[in-house]
């Protein structure tokens, strides 16, 4: 399992995978969020929960690229589904997996 080295590298992977969806940020933050590990707003900021840096890089990069991916496609249907696969291949076991830490972190 590889972690983020700190905040720094985990902003370095979102600008990477928002250049290749060719999105354009205003502001990148990591800071606590009780219940969900991400969102964006449609002038270009991104929040992402600061417990990511401590989760598997893999899991850090499902969920940036789940959120980039909302910029053009607000809802999860077939083509949002597709990119998905064509930038992670099975996202689903990785969305599982976050899935399965949210309900032990809301227990």
């Amino acid at each position: 399992m590889s972690k983020w080295k700190d905040k720094t590298e985990f902003k370095k992977e979102v600008v990477k995978y928002a250049v290749k969806l060719d999105i354009t940020l205003k502001r990148i933050s990591i800071r606590p969020m009780k219940r969900k590990w991400a969102s964006c707003s449609t002038d270009g900021n991104l929040n992402f929960n600061d417990e990511l840096i401590n989760l598997d890089k893999r899991l850090g990069r499902y969920v940036i690229v789940h959120e980039l991916l909302h910029y053009h496609y607000p809802n999860h249907g077939k083509l949002w589904k597709s990119l998905m696969r064509a930038y992670l291949g099975n996202y689903e076991n990785l969305e599982k997996h976050l899935s399965k830490l949210s309900n032990r972190k809301q227990e």
